[in-house]
């Protein structure tokens, strides 16, 4: 297996710290509001990676932290006039939500920022200590990046470089630093702001120390792979290494994975253009399936463009496998036959070719997107192959096939019962006492209304089925 490491720039071996088991840490959301879309890609994406490697046996340690104490969680909670623990509740519940209905699997660990304090001063106090970090007179304690000779061998940026270009955006207040390029490791409480006490001052933690603090916590001072989104290579993750290896002395991470960016319309997401979405507005018009079909249709290092119409090929596209599966599950109950025929043998080699190279596809770099295709080629074989007069070992092989492969990437293959409301099935029942009465005219009338509501009848030898439009 090969995984792209943005630390070295090309494609790894994988070969984990210790045999058959993984450690993974993936950043995860600032819970201030509902999650939009471009949080969603790196959810699905790193689940999708933890499911690859637990179908190929490995005993997954999978931590994501909620980051609950921020300036824009502490923003909305004054504006709404209440503490910002209220917020941050409130939003993690909901982020769970989402992350249900696209599903992906709760993480072995979901640390919280704020109840991992503790261990935030004893690493701070450390770096102090070993001369890594120092605090300003009004108790802001700084990473000294000077300190750490490898800084900026996550972002390929030079030390520097980023001296000079951060000495002519210096910022006000920033006037206790030593260097520009420092940051933050505890800031000073502000009026209405929650804060802790330190040995520096009354206040609360910067962004960074908190993914370094609650990985060493749960995975201990090395880990296998460190995920999230592009942005965050810098400087949050090289803020992370600085920290890590500056405090624990040894290497960070061994694996550095990075999403690309999620376009809207080819355009840079952004409440301004009118072009932000959240994960639920995108459930109000499709089910959250098609959101995480449509993410991994791309490989995780590709830029994606979100629009209607490849969310319309998207849900078109999974349409295909789950009727497939479905019509499997139904000769699965007509067929007998515990032995293949000879013809099936050969499918069933066909269909094996495709299992290897759909896991040659998930073996370089979790190429989810090629990986897709041949569940798809699986699906043509299975469509072309399997019949009534099918041997039940093969129909129900290829629909275990199909599952598996679906299950790695998170597709449920169970089409969702679509429940009617209760005007609708009286819709129903009216039109159906209007044939039996032979007044068709009232029927075509009724079966008109409910086009119009996005609700398609079928007339079949079983009765009236339907489905929406």
């Amino acid at each position: 297996m090969k995984i792209y490491n943005t630390l070295t720039k090309k494609k790894d071996e994988f070969v984990p710290l210790e045999e058959g088991k993984v450690k993974m840490y993936v950043c995860g959301p600032t819970v201030y509001n509902f999650i939009h879309i471009g949080n969603a890609r790196p959810m699905i994406v790193f689940d999708t990676v933890r499911r690859y490697f637990e179908y190929k046996g490995y005993d997954v340690n999978y931590v994501s932290n909620f980051t609950d104490v921020d300036d824009k969680i502490i923003k909305k909670a004054i504006e709404e006039g209440v503490d910002a623990d209220t917020i941050s509740k409130r939003y993690i519940e909901e982020c769970k939500k989402d992350m249900e209905a696209m599903n992906v699997k709760a993480a072995t660990t979901h640390p919280l920022a704020t109840q991992e304090i503790c261990g935030m001063l004893d690493m701070i106090q450390t770096l102090i200590d070993s001369g890594h970090a120092y605090a300003a007179a009004d108790g802001t304690v700084y990473f000294r990046t000077s300190s750490f000779k490898d800084y900026g061998k996550l972002s390929h940026k030079n030390l520097e470089d980023l001296q000079s270009g951060f000495r002519e955006i210096k910022v006000t207040g920033e006037d206790g630093k030593e260097d520009p390029t420092d940051f933050v490791l505890w800031k000073p409480k502000k009026e209405g702001e929650p804060y802790w006490e330190s040995p520096w001052c009354e206040g609360r933690p910067g962004w960074h120390i908190e993914c370094s603090v609650m990985s060493k916590k749960y995975l201990g001072d090395q880990i296998d792979i460190h995920a999230g989104g592009e942005d965050l290579i810098f400087p949050h993750h090289e803020n992370e290494i600085a920290q890590s290896e500056a405090a624990n002395g040894k290497e960070f991470a061994r694996y550095w994975m990075h999403n690309a960016f999620l376009n809207i319309d080819n355009r840079k997401m952004s409440k301004s253009l009118g072009n932000f979405f959240t994960v639920r507005e995108i459930s109000e018009k499709y089910d959250l399936q098609v959101l995480r079909f449509f993410m991994l249709s791309a490989h995780y290092r590709s830029p994606l463009n979100f629009s209607a119409e490849l969310m319309e090929a998207s849900k078109n596209g999974l349409e295909r496998i789950l009727t497939s599966v479905d019509r499997l599950k139904d000769l699965e109950g007509k067929v007998q036959g515990e032995a293949l025929k000879e013809d099936e043998t050969a499918a069933k080699a066909d269909a094996d070719k495709l299992v290897e190279k759909y896991e040659a596809a998930m073996d370089d770099d979790f190429n989810t997107a090629d990986a897709i295709s041949a569940i798809f080629e699986l699906v043509k074989l299975s469509n072309s192959t399997a019949n009534e007069s099918s041997s039940k070992a093969y129909v129900c092989f290829m629909k275990a096939t199909i599952e598996k492969l679906c299950d790695v990437l998170g597709i449920i293959t169970e089409k969702k019962a679509e429940i009617l409301d209760s005007e609708i099935e009286e819709m129903i029942e009216a039109r159906q006492q209007a044939r039996k009465s032979k007044n068709f005219a009232l029927a075509d009338e009724i079966r008109g209304k409910l086009l119009d509501m996005g609700i398609v009848l079928e007339d079949t030898r079983e009765g009236v089925k339907w489905k929406k439009a």
